[in-house]
């Protein structure tokens, strides 16, 4: 939601708001927003300009988290929301801006917000993983983020980065390009965030902290939603659901962001196509396709052409999960909204009508990883002058990352209900990350690192093994908070491999800070000796999130340009509880804008 400015102005005080607003453009604005942990995200934007020329009142939204009720599936659950909404607002910027978001937590949680694809160059201290880059925003605190966008456009997204919060609080990012400059394919009749979610009947937190007492993987979702509507294939849910009404020979862009915690998932519009032309907000090369599949902390921009001619029917948005793990692990439903066309020959404006055929998508299969690598194999850069694929043609440091399931052994006196006794864990070169008690940026910024953590997370697994084949007999995994080191402006080379422990599974990794470019994956063990040939070093997909593939590996480059401590991290919620995760800690550089700037007076404190 946007704040409108008032036409009722002074003729010559519009004058003065209008050549400021030229010399903003030109310099890039700052946004303010103010969040009290409700998190809307909503603009302020160009009102601020305005009201700091004429003195008058603050145009900035006060935004709060909160506690707020909302009924789903037939039951009414109290849940911490941004505003009272889920999704929360919507933040939009322009690339160049400068960001202001003030949160202040009024529930009884502790928060932390990220903002998911932001780079943050130099500024790690708004990132928002709790007890990575700041402690967490305690209750009745507040803390103002503060970044620049710089470099980047399109859609992104900011979420609770702290327990399973992120179930209700999260919200779109778009990010427009600088003025005067085009999209680089036909501009839309009109663009829309669709927001992929899940929902637990219960309270989230209650799941998470059962499983963590039992060992055991969690309960599963009851359904998803579409921009928080479960629709009509769920039970009580035909008046929840989000409908898309659109008019004949006209083009939509939906910005998708997949916001559930443990589910990737395929989408598709019954009797349309999409064109692909954006992921993680970086334009690719054009594709159309009928079915695409996004992963938790993915988005995708596509164009949808809606018909020549009023088709006399509507259509299902339907979008259901992919998944290779075991069943019961995951929630296997379906949500859907509609899409229904304004009809020409009436008077009255769009509405549902039930008497029209109404069609469904035909979906792939909840486990069909060769759809998933068809699409993912689709994926390029557009590497033009203008939006270039800077791939690191060589390599400074090159890292070998084995990523999957294990167990760690019960503690005395309790009753663990995961494999044989032990407890379900999840590691990186068999290391299973361990939060700390402060906040690691502090730390390494202050040079009080000693108890927090150590700078020593291996290059490789200490004991290789036929990672795809037949698993050791040993599943335990080790435990630490292992930090990687790397020199400022390092080029990185980091192949990640799926293990068989517990069964092969997909697993979206995210990492901060940084975009990177997916120069190669396949099936089975990476071969150091042959695979690196096939690699695509000229249009790569750049983007921030991508899956390993189950039962293979992936190959990214990226440089180490930013200096901070950068969370990696699986983005199935489950998997990040057990320990799939681990931290990059860049380097200052030699020269002043290479140097991680100082904390903001107001971090929160541990």
């Amino acid at each position: 939601m946007a704040m409108a400015i008032s036409s009722a102005l002074p003729s010559s005080l519009l004058m003065a708001a209008a050549v400021m607003l030229l010399i903003v453009q030109a310099q890039g604005i700052t946004r303010h927003y103010e969040f009290n942990v409700r998190v809307y995200i909503c603009i302020a934007c160009l009102s601020v300009v305005i009201a700091f020329l004429m003195n008058l009142i603050d145009r900035s939204i006060d935004l709060q988290v909160q506690m707020a009720n909302a009924t789903r599936l037939c039951a009414t659950k109290s849940m911490v929301t941004v505003n009272g909404q889920c999704p929360g607002p919507e933040l939009v910027a322009r690339e160049g801006d400068r960001v202001v978001v003030r949160v202040t937590n009024n529930v009884a949680h502790n928060i932390t917000l990220h903002w998911h694809g932001i780079r943050q160059v130099r500024t790690g201290w708004a990132d928002g993983p709790a007890y990575v880059t700041q402690c967490p925003i305690q209750t009745g605190q507040s803390y103002v983020y503060n970044f620049t966008v710089t470099g980047q456009r399109g859609t992104l997204w900011w979420h609770a980065h702290i327990s399973w919060l992120r179930a209700t609080v999260y919200g779109p990012i778009v990010i427009l390009p600088k003025p005067g400059v085009p999209y680089p394919f036909p501009a839309p009749h009109k663009e829309l965030p669709v927001v992929f979610g899940e929902w637990w009947t219960a309270d989230t937190e209650e799941v998470v902290n059962q499983a963590v007492q039992t060992g055991a993987g969690p309960n599963v979702s009851d359904a998803f939603t579409i921009n928080g509507l479960p629709g009509p294939l769920y039970n009580c849910s035909a008046q929840d659901t989000f409908k898309l009404k659109v008019k004949p020979r006209k083009t939509y862009m939906l910005r998708l962001i997949n916001a559930a915690l443990n589910d990737e998932l395929f989408f598709s519009v019954a009797n349309h196509t999409l064109t692909v032309v954006e992921v993680d907000a970086v334009y690719v090369k054009p594709f159309t396709v009928e079915t695409l599949v996004i992963s938790p902390g993915q988005t995708t921009n596509v164009l949808l052409a809606a018909k020549p001619y009023y088709p006399g029917a509507n259509f299902y948005m339907s979008a259901a999960p992919y998944s290779t793990a075991r069943p019961g692990t995951f929630d296997n439903t379906t949500v859907a909204g509609i899409l229904e066309y304004e009809n020409p020959m009436s008077a009255s404006a769009a509405s549902f009508v039930k008497g029209l055929p109404l069609f469904r998508p035909t979906l792939p299969q909840l486990n069909d990883t060769d759809f998933v690598t068809n699409f993912t194999n689709k994926l390029r850069s557009l590497a033009t002058a203008q939006y270039p694929a800077a791939v690191p043609q060589s390599v400074d440091r090159r890292f070998f990352f084995t990523v999957g399931l294990g167990t760690l052994p019960c503690p005395a006196n309790m009753t663990c209900q995961g494999p044989n006794g032990t407890q379900m864990a999840a590691a990186m070169n068999n290391v299973s990350f361990v939060l700390p008690s402060r906040a690691l940026l502090q730390s390494h910024f202050t040079g009080l690192s000693t108890g927090v953590y150590a700078p020593d997370f291996p290059v490789a697994p200490l004991s290789p093994f036929n990672y795809t084949g037949t698993p050791p007999n040993n599943t335990n995994v080790a435990t630490g908070t292992k930090l990687l080191v790397l020199p400022y402006n390092a080029s990185v080379e980091l192949v990640m491999q799926d293990t068989s422990i517990l069964g092969i599974e997909s697993h979206p990794l995210h990492l901060h800070g940084f975009n990177f470019f997916v120069v190669g994956q396949g099936f089975g063990n990476y071969d150091a000796v042959n695979d690196p040939a096939k690699f695509n070093l000229v249009d790569p997909v750049e983007r921030n999130t991508v899956g390993v593939p189950a039962g293979g590996w992936v190959a990214i480059r990226f440089l180490a340009d930013n200096p901070g401590v950068w969370f990696m991290h699986c983005h199935l919620e489950v998997h990040t509880t057990w320990g799939l995760r681990m931290a990059w800690l860049v380097l200052d550089g030699s020269q002043p804008d290479q140097k991680l700037l100082p904390p903001p007076s107001d971090l929160p404190k541990c």
